[in-house]
């Protein structure tokens, strides 16, 4: 985004371990509250693209005759996702970077906006609805998903993973950005000018052996090895030791045999 619109850092960035779990999106798991609105030929905006795979299953779902333009504020993941979409074979998807703040793009010009995991980030995200739904038509829809990390629960207990758990939001709160993002999305789309807004709340699940070691390990990597680990020692919030500390919890608790993660997802659907 534009350094003179943007005032949030970015808290997760672009490391192989936070793509990691992007790659892993898909429409049925990520957007399934969207899917029933979507038809042939719609136009959409996937704000936030991220590496693509959201953006592939949307433009599948819009065609024929659909189109999509996706955008980020990276054009590092733009050229990622671009490549991703070419080597699925999907047509109908257009790439741009951009500011959710200020989209570059004329009044009403799409049947549905689409932000997955975006307005959390984001330093002002009611002015970022209000941008989304200007560049949506009058009658369209206006959709966000966010994840509430206050929500977030585990099994078995593990005090490791309160303090991971602290850590992150005091960071991500002094980057600009909100954490506990889902349950406040109704109240930032009425205060963006939504009257009609529709509410939903669904979860990510991690239980399985492998889902549990795929999720612990790249919220391990991410804890150390991200631009998260430099914003958090580089503030002041936690020290390299802290942070492995924490990594070791993740694995820690993985190694558990009934080891479980949940994690609440708010969702709306806004009528513009």
């Amino acid at each position: 985004m534009n350094a003179h619109e943007e005032t949030a850092v970015y808290t997760h960035g672009h490391h192989e371990s936070v793509l990691r779990s992007h790659r892993w999106r898909t429409a049925r798991n990520s957007a399934a509250y969207l899917i029933g609105e979507l038809r042939p030929g719609m136009s959409v905006l996937d704000v936030g693209c991220g590496p693509g795979t959201i953006t592939a299953d949307l433009a599948e779902l819009v065609a024929p005759g659909g189109r999509v333009t996706a955008v980020d504020a990276s054009g590092d993941v733009v050229a990622q996702a671009r490549a991703y979409v070419a080597e699925r074979g999907v047509s109908g998807v257009e790439f741009a970077t951009a500011d959710v703040h200020a989209l570059d793009f004329p009044d009403g010009s799409f049947d549905v906006v689409h932000a997955h995991q975006v307005l959390q980030h984001v330093g002002d995200p009611v002015r970022a609805l209000r941008e989304m739904r200007r560049v949506c038509r009058p009658g369209g829809i206006v959709a966000a998903r966010d994840a509430d990390y206050a929500a977030m629960t585990w099994y078995p207990a593990a005090p490791g993973l309160d303090q991971w758990l602290d850590l992150y939001r005091r960071v991500a709160r002094a980057n600009g950005g909100e954490p506990d993002a889902g349950r406040r999305l109704r109240a930032w789309a009425r205060e963006a000018g939504f009257t009609d807004v529709e509410s939903s709340a669904t979860a990510w699940c991690f239980a399985s052996p492998e889902e549990t070691a795929w999720w612990s390990s790249l919220w391990a990597d991410r804890t150390t090895a991200s631009s998260y680990a430099d914003i958090a020692v580089r503030g002041g919030h936690a020290t390299a030791a802290d942070l492995a500390a924490a990594a070791e919890a993740w694995h820690v608790w993985a190694a558990a045999p009934d080891a479980w993660f949940s994690v609440l997802n708010g969702e709306i659907l806004c009528r513009a």
